[in-house]
């Protein structure tokens, strides 16, 4: 019996080691494309909102940016990976060989499916947020870029903090983007919350620049008017505020540029601030069900690649696979954007498509194994 369970373990550890080499293949193609085709459409782009940019600049926020784009096609990386390491085993007969021993298919099924749930959990706790620090520094480098293309025409950004009393909106154009909360031609406009939730407008103040600093606006050449009231000018005027410097900018960013980490709390501050968390919830969710859909892929793709070489039509059920496995990207993808529309719910729009895959590859499975 001892020597029974040693060489099931072994078996498996072999079925796993080719596993893991297939993905590791397929994911260093998947990278290669991405990065020597995000390299050319940064080119093309940024030379033509740029004034001039070096080839090396171009490389460097190609490598920012790529990470990212990475992670979004990393399901196919498992799917195409475990297709064709298990294909490659049912080719050279050893599959067969395992299934005549007696070893049952979930039993060298299982360690792809954990692999791939494994690495799904590495994915979202550590490089998720590898990659969406390095997508923030992307888009402050290319708004640096732009901004200093388009000089004083930069595109204004809005901002709003409050509380169950008071909101606050705030507009104006960032003056160094990327580096601190520092504002140029700033309007605020605070309202009064009235306890059935209307607004009712109490003050604005415009400003030649604004600077956030330990939670209090900082407001040069200003000019306050409260309702009823006439203006007055300032040299100096300060409003107390409810962000910070690390997290004022942050529900102005992409989703994917926010770490899974302090998702939390960027969708509880963005909810107190009176904004529509709903892209910052559904990128939670998606990424809370990144492991399903890994090890969805690979089940799906493992299912398809059980049918005896001799038997033929091998190169349809991986077309099959491979088909079905778009399938499955372009549904989330559809999903994602009923989601983000508040179309569907942001846990259902999220978990739909995972789940789908993942019981869809069980159900062939069940089929194939069990009849």
């Amino acid at each position: 019996m001892s020597r029974r369970k040693l060489s099931l373990g072994r078996l498996e550890a072999y079925v796993l080691r080719h596993t893991l080499i297939g993905v590791a293949v397929s994911l260093g193609v998947i990278s290669f494309m991405i990065l020597l085709i995000n390299f050319v459409e940064l080119s093309r782009t940024l030379s033509g909102r740029t004034a001039d940019i070096s080839p090396g600049l171009t490389a460097y926020l190609t490598l920012l940016q790529s990470p990212s784009l990475i992670l979004i096609l990393f399901p196919f990386a498992f799917l195409f990976g475990v297709l064709g390491a298990f294909a490659n085993l049912n080719r050279r007969s050893e599959l067969i060989a395992m299934r005549a021993a007696g070893v049952s298919a979930w039993r060298f099924i299982f360690p792809a499916a954990a692999a791939s749930a494994t690495i799904g959990v590495i994915t979202v706790l550590a490089l998720n947020p590898l990659a969406s620090v390095l997508n923030g520094e992307f888009q402050a480098r290319e708004a640096a870029l732009e901004a200093a293309f388009q000089g004083a025409s930069a595109k204004p950004i809005w901002l709003r903090q409050g509380d169950g009393r008071t909101q606050v909106i705030i507009l104006g154009r960032r003056q160094k983007p990327g580096l601190g909360v520092d504002l140029l031609d700033v309007s605020l406009f605070r309202y009064a919350v009235r306890p059935d939730g209307h607004l009712d407008f109490r003050q604005r103040v415009d400003a030649q620049e604004a600077v956030l600093k330990n939670h209090q606006w900082i407001l040069t050449g200003a000019k306050s008017a409260e309702a009823g009231a006439k203006s007055e000018t300032y040299g100096a005027y300060a409003i107390p505020s409810t962000l910070d410097e690390r997290t004022a900018l942050e529900h102005v960013a992409t989703p994917a540029a926010v770490p899974f980490w302090s998702l939390p709390g960027v969708i509880q501050r963005t909810e107190g601030a009176g904004f529509s968390a709903t892209s910052y919830r559904l990128q939670f969710h998606q990424l809370l069900a990144t492991p399903v859909m890994y090890s969805g892929m690979a089940v799906l793709a493992a299912a398809f690649s059980l049918r005896l070489m001799r038997l033929g039509g091998m190169a349809r059920l991986a077309a099959a696979a491979v088909a079905l496995g778009f399938v499955f990207f372009f549904l989330n993808q559809l999903c994602v954007s009923l989601g983000r529309a508040d179309v569907l719910p942001a846990f259902f729009a999220a978990w739909t498509p995972p789940l789908l895959a993942l019981l869809s590859g069980l159900t062939l499975l069940c089929y194939t194994e069990d009849g």
